[in-house]
């Protein structure tokens, strides 16, 4: 089992503040990524709607807690998130395939 983090952008957020925000995020994902965070993947959605927010999956439930700790969406009070269980079926010959 993976678990996903949804992410959904609080009602009223400035995108404007959003891309500030951003390039502190994207260091954040990548240096927990680095030091064997079990982060699988993340990224946004490709949609029009501003509220769809984004995702990340994990490989366990304490790197999805750990992450969503520290990560500058949240502290930083742009984004809400919640940690959803998977049940992935991986189709590239991962564990479940």
């Amino acid at each position: 089992m993976d678990f996903v983090v949804m992410y959904r952008l609080r009602e009223g957020v400035d995108r404007a503040r959003v891309g500030e925000v951003f390039p502190r995020h994207q260091a954040y994902y990548r240096a927990f990524h680095e030091a064997g965070g079990e982060l699988i993947a993340l990224g946004s959605f490709a949609t029009a709607d501003a509220v769809a927010g984004s995702m990340g999956i994990f490989a366990t439930q304490e790197a999805a807690e750990r992450f969503i700790a520290d990560d500058p969406f949240v502290t930083e009070g742009l984004a809400d998130a919640r940690i959803l269980d998977w049940n992935a079926v991986w189709l590239d010959g991962r564990p479940g395939a």
